[in-house]
């Protein structure tokens, strides 16, 4: 009677652990590390960074995997910790004032009554992650100078590989693409604060 207990209590144990649900895993978006020792002193201009659009399709929690072109997966158990639209401009401002030290880069809106010298404009057109192969950015960006000031715009698309199959590889990869379009942003606005 008692192994029969014994077994049973068991049993209960076994269902009770398959019947848990799998956990979500949360990922964000960084930055590219900045030079040690960066030189801090009064900053030459101000350049605020968004805000940012993207395709309603990815423009969500849950991570969107790029199956084929007319198919996606929308999947709940991997998400962003933050939404897209905000996550982006934080990291382009990260990776601008890493290249541009002479600038003070902030998230748009800027706070207090700060009014930005330049505004950098994020339109993503394209945000896609295939599993195990890349990820594919197209980002469209303009730069304004100051409220009514001059306007440069660029068209950046990046395409970064993957290697392996992991989803903290395709986040990654996003990042390195965003570094590699904030590159071409700092390059553009360098040209502009001469």
């Amino acid at each position: 009677m008692k192994l029969a207990r014994i077994a049973l209590a068991a049993a209960f144990v076994l269902i009770a652990g398959c019947g848990t649900s799998p956990k979500e895993r949360y990922y964000t978006l960084s930055a590219a590390e900045a030079p040690a020792g960066a030189d801090q002193t009064k900053p030459a201009f101000t350049v605020a960074v968004g805000p940012a659009t993207l395709p309603a399709v990815v423009d969500r929690f849950q991570i969107v995997l790029q199956l084929d072109a007319n198919r996606v997966e929308v999947n709940d158990l991997h998400r962003w910790a933050e939404p897209l639209r905000r996550a982006i401009p934080r990291v382009v401002a990260a990776n601008l004032a890493r290249e541009l030290p002479a600038a003070r880069v902030v998230v748009y809106p800027p706070s207090g009554s700060e009014v930005a010298d330049y505004r950098v404009f994020l339109d993503v057109k394209r945000f896609e992650s295939e599993a195990g192969k890349a990820v594919t950015l197209e980002v469209a960006w303009s730069i304004r100078r100051g409220a009514a000031g001059e306007l440069r715009t660029g068209n950046s698309v990046v395409r970064e590989s993957v290697a392996g199959t992991g989803y903290e590889l395709l986040v990654a990869a996003h990042s390195r693409a965003l570094d590699t379009i904030s590159r071409e942003i700092a390059d553009a606005l360098r040209a502009m604060s001469r």
